[in-house]
């Protein structure tokens, strides 16, 4: 039986072109892609192989129950 679960992932516009992509919750779990569509469709794939991962070794998979997201403003001298 499928399990359904849900991952946030964060894009980050690069200079040079393209998108990094991660799931936080999943620790080394980041990739990249030319286009916004072709970053996400990457993440998902990482993501769901990391997940089939983790069960196959017995291991909890992260819940993001407990995640709160907060944006902290800083202002620093430049």
């Amino acid at each position: 039986m499928k399990k359904s679960y849900n991952s946030r992932i964060m894009l980050r516009k690069e200079p040079e072109g393209g998108y990094t992509a991660f799931a936080p919750s999943l620790p080394g779990c980041v990739t990249y892609g030319d286009t916004i569509d072709e970053a996400i469709e990457m993440t998902r794939e990482d993501v769901e192989l990391y997940i089939e991962s983790l069960i196959e070794h017995n291991e909890p998979v992260p819940s993001e129950e407990e995640v709160f997201e907060y944006k902290l403003q800083i202002n620093a001298l430049a």
